[in-house]
């Protein structure tokens, strides 16, 4: 069974990743923060987990306004780093494990949490401005770990309160413990501390309120779930109300922790807090566990005896992501005529597989269903090449056109096309 090793919080400011890029570890304005960060090392180079469970919150880099979410998982192989304006940092992109993510996600939509699910999206300074400073990288290795990243939507408000981000944590300790695997993890928070960058209030910092919520997230974590956004904005500034985050992985924490480390400076304009919390929790018995894993399941229980049915999973939907993202963009008139024109050279461009290209030049729309395309795209190829949704449904059952409308009250063709 996967289990939590403990958790982690830190601050998420750029100047953490600056800090670093610079190499300002002996700088006197910057040096407690790696003195701050160095307890953390330690404790990860000790218990070496295998994944960390990030929380943090983009910044208007990857997730924008047009469809923004509250609680978004990611569920991909692969984590490249934003662009923020001025160029990405000089930093490798870290590993997913999109197999542990899509169990997560799964428990959590069992539990009613409604979640959102993201692949191929770059990462702000929320998740690589601390990560850099915790773990040794490089371009040839890489990171040491394995990320499963959760974006928390804080910068629009309503943000989700404080007592749905603690049960989300709680949420997330049943998922995580009953994954089927000897996997450790490591929940990891960011965000905050006191801080506030817009406005006539801009540069506040409270540091009686950061000491208070540090010891009463570590001793006495209930009242904080009890307060509203309104009152986290008067103690810690309006963007510190992120700080609600930190919740998140305490809730998935055993309710007596051990402190290991707590760490705190305020160089500029985000007061810079560091924590390890070393869980104390029982490993669940594995009668709890398979329960679990049932109530995980148990929605899609029984759809693998519908013959002929393929449900569109967090699985299949990673499966058959570069596919169906190739497909997507035939939304856009000038991949639609780059398309018909030269679609081998779109094949090439979009880094279609050998079994995809044929599939596409064969169009056997049974065979792209069960390799994973989703319906939906489908009939968007339907429309470009001229297709109707009708003849799309013959082919699925291995039938006719003049054999399918047979079976149907009325003899219709139609398409998403619009002639």
């Amino acid at each position: 069974m996967a289990k939590i090793l403990g958790g982690l919080a830190v601050s998420h400011t750029p100047t953490i990743g600056f800090a670093v890029d610079h190499d300002k570890r002996e700088d006197p304005a910057w040096k407690p923060i790696f003195e701050s960060f160095a307890p953390m090392r330690a404790w990860l180079e000790e218990n070496k987990p295998d994944v960390l469970l990030y929380i943090f919150n983009d910044h208007a880099t990857s997730f924008f306004f047009d469809h923004y979410s509250t609680f978004s998982l990611g569920i991909d192989d692969k984590y490249e780093v934003a662009d923020e304006g001025g160029l990405p940092r000089d930093l490798p992109a870290v590993g997913g494990d999109s197999e542990l993510a899509a169990h997560i996600g799964m428990s959590l939509v069992a539990d009613e949490f409604d979640m959102s699910f993201f692949q191929d999206r770059p990462l702000d300074h929320g998740l690589f401005s601390p990560l850099s400073a915790l773990l040794p990288h490089d371009a040839q290795g890489g990171w040491p770990v394995r990320i499963v990243p959760l974006q928390v939507g804080v910068i629009q408000f309503p943000v989700p309160t404080a007592r749905r981000c603690y049960r989300l944590g709680q949420a997330l300790r049943r998922a995580i413990e009953s994954y089927p695997s000897d996997t450790k993890v490591a929940i990891v928070s960011t965000g905050g501390l006191s801080h506030q960058v817009h406005g006539e209030r801009c540069g506040f910092n409270n540091t009686a309120w950061d000491e208070q919520f540090l010891d009463m997230l570590v001793n006495d974590p209930e009242p904080l779930t009890e307060m509203t956004t309104a009152e986290y904005a008067r103690l810690g500034g309006v963007e510190g109300s992120e700080v609600v985050m930190w919740l998140i992985m305490r809730g998935a924490l055993s309710a007596r922790v051990n402190k290991l480390h707590q760490g705190y400076y305020l160089p500029s304009m985000t007061a810079i807090g560091t924590l390890i919390l070393e869980n104390e929790a029982r490993t669940p018995t594995p009668e709890v566990s398979e329960r679990r894993r049932l109530h995980v399941h148990s929605q899609l229980s029984g759809v693998e005896d519908l013959e002929g049915s393929y449900p569109f999973d967090l699985l299949r939907s990673r499966k058959g992501y570069r596919l169906n993202r190739f497909l997507h963009r035939l939304v856009v008139p000038a991949w639609r005529e780059r398309f018909l024109a030269d679609r081998e050279a779109l094949f090439e461009e979009g880094g279609l597989s050998e079994q995809e290209r044929t599939m596409l030049r064969d169009v056997d729309w049974r065979a792209l269903i069960q390799y994973g395309a989703s319906f939906f795209v489908l009939e968007k190829l339907g429309a470009v090449v001229g297709v109707s949704n009708l003849h799309i449904y013959a082919a699925m059952r291995g039938q006719s056109l003049e054999e399918f409308q047979k079976t149907r009250n009325q003899q219709v063709l139609y398409s998403v096309a619009r002639k």
